[in-house]
């Protein structure tokens, strides 16, 4: 008697787990690869379509050189601002018990201010500083001041002030996991072996922490180098920085035809956040090595 195996079924694909992740994928394809497509695309296209290097070629001109240098340091200074300050903020808040009232307020109002920006965080800022602010006014009733302003705010300090003010935040956010990361083993066994607080600080958890900070420091620059909003509504004149000058190109009265060149622009700050961020990568990678 003879028995007859069964054929063998075709072998299933486990695509229900995959399923979950189409909306996230059309989601990137819409609103990044999209659109990078489409500026690499028009950054190479003159007004009638046709391939050409005009624009790239542009990127070499006194207006977008300044434009890509003022952006340069807006990004490095409060980058750099922000992440020494929020540092600082990040040990005190790492010092505070975990379950503390203080830690957890603190770091819940970094989570709001790192995300409180664009024309609201401008208009508290002129509300402050501007042109008859509040401290404007103050500081002239006190010191005997202009009560009218210098006009310092719209211009480049005035950005590299009101951008730490997220800035400061964000690094709390993001440097917390690598100060809460240093064990406390490592320091009771530094001052046992008779090293000082300071000695610690110098030759243990600062070494430790450097690939972080640099990380995160990176990781500020780059979303400096690419926020509009703030800057777009306290600078309404001019374009000191490149956001804003891929707005006049896109918007100009004056010089019409200048859509190419904003996608050449805007493919230059993709270049900049691509190697930044690759950068952040890297130190991020070295930093997770003793995070584990």
């Amino acid at each position: 008697m003879s028995t007859s195996t069964p054929a063998p079924t075709g072998r299933r694909l486990g695509v229900g787990p995959s399923v979950g992740l189409l909306p996230f994928l059309v989601f990137v394809a819409l609103f990044l690869l999209v659109p990078t497509v489409t500026v690499v695309v028009g950054a190479f296209q003159d007004e009638g379509g046709g391939f050409s290097l005009e624009k790239i070629e542009a990127l070499g001109s006194e207006t977008a050189l300044r434009a890509l240098w003022q952006s340069v340091v807006l990004s490095a200074s409060s980058a750099a601002i922000g992440a020494v300050l929020g540092a600082l903020l990040t040990y005190l808040v790492v010092s505070a018990p975990p379950a503390s009232v203080t830690r957890r307020v603190i770091t819940s109002v970094c989570s709001v201010l790192a995300q409180f920006g664009g024309v609201t965080l401008a208009f508290a800022w002129m509300a402050t500083l501007g042109f008859g602010g509040l401290l404007t006014e103050l500081l002239a009733d006190a010191f005997g001041m202009d009560a009218t302003g210098s006009g310092w705010l719209y211009d480049l300090p005035g950005l590299v002030l009101v951008y730490t003010y997220f800035q400061i935040p964000l690094m709390v956010i993001v440097f917390l996991p690598a100060m809460e990361g240093l064990r406390p083993q490592w320091r009771e066994a530094a001052l046992n072996l008779g090293a000082s607080t300071r000695r610690y600080w110098t030759q243990v958890a600062f070494p430790l922490l450097r690939p972080a900070f640099l990380g995160s420091m990176l990781l500020l620059f780059a979303n400096a180098f690419a926020a509009y909003a703030t800057a777009a509504a306290l600078v309404s004149q001019g374009a000191p920085i490149t956001p804003l000058l891929i707005r006049s190109a896109l918007t100009s009265e004056v010089v019409l035809g200048q859509a190419n060149f904003a996608f050449a622009l805007a493919l230059q700050m993709i270049l900049v956040v691509v190697v930044v961020m690759v950068g952040y990568a890297l130190l991020l990678r070295r930093t997770s090595r003793w995070l584990r």
